[in-house]
């Protein structure tokens, strides 16, 4: 786990050196979307931190750590699909028809942008894996493959399909909920053009599948390190 946790921060790290040096290296502007889009990748990893030290609080004072851990995980559920939406940087939308930089460089920058928002995403669904099945279900590593588990996994990243979704088509914002009205109308006005609610249900799968298995491919062998772990230590005891 914590190689994953390195490589994510140097992947992010390196995503920034790219944006700066594009600008520094073929004096062209800083394009600062993509800088912010990092930033807002990395925010929900935060959020997830904290309501899992607010779990800390459960045997102390059960009601405070309760509503800590429900608004922190609202919260961050609600940021979540920020991790994700740096892959849509891959429309290389950032490029004019003059543009003195070099495709090959734009390519390499938008491709580390793009991975760097699913290993985001997979580290952000992995903690709250993580701490869905110490809360409610158990500290074993089997019990991460537990029907409710993977239920929960999946509607996660069903949701992070839909707001990329939303971030993407509708220009919506995580903060837009703080004027629901002004939210709910944009919304409601998009999804009565006809198409618009197959093209979401569409783009919505399409990225939580792919989303679902980047998740596979990079925790699975995590899990399955766990499990051998255990067995192997009920098999010395």
């Amino acid at each position: 786990m914590v190689f994953v946790l390195v490589g994510a921060a140097l992947l992010n790290a390196y995503a920034t050196v790219l944006v700066l040096a594009r600008a520094v290296v073929y004096r062209t502007q800083l394009y600062r979307p993509m800088l912010l889009n990092i930033g807002l990748s990395i925010a929900p990893i935060a959020l997830l931190l904290l309501a899992s030290a607010s779990a800390v609080l459960l045997p102390f004072n059960r009601t405070v750590g309760t509503v800590a851990v429900i608004v922190l995980g609202l919260l961050w559920l609600l940021m979540l699909p920020n991790a994700s939406y740096l892959i849509t940087e891959l429309n290389q939308s950032h490029r004019s028809e003059d543009d003195p930089v070099p495709m090959w460089f734009d390519i390499i920058l938008v491709i580390t942008l793009a991975m760097s928002g699913v290993i985001n995403t997979v580290v952000n669904v992995f903690l709250a894996h993580l701490i869905f099945v110490a809360l409610v279900l158990g500290d074993e590593a089997v019990l991460f493959a537990h029907p409710s588990a993977i239920l929960v996994v999946s509607g996660v990243l069903l949701l992070v399909g839909l707001g990329m979704y939303l971030g993407r088509y509708l220009r919506v914002n995580s903060w837009d909920v703080r004027h629901p009205s002004a939210l709910f109308a944009k919304v409601r006005d998009h999804f009565s053009q006809p198409g618009t609610k197959l093209a979401c249900a569409g783009f919505s799968l399409t990225y939580a599948v792919f989303l679902g298995l980047m998740y596979l491919i990079v925790v699975g062998p995590l899990v399955w390190g766990l499990h051998l772990a255990e067995t192997a230590s009920l098999l010395d005891g």
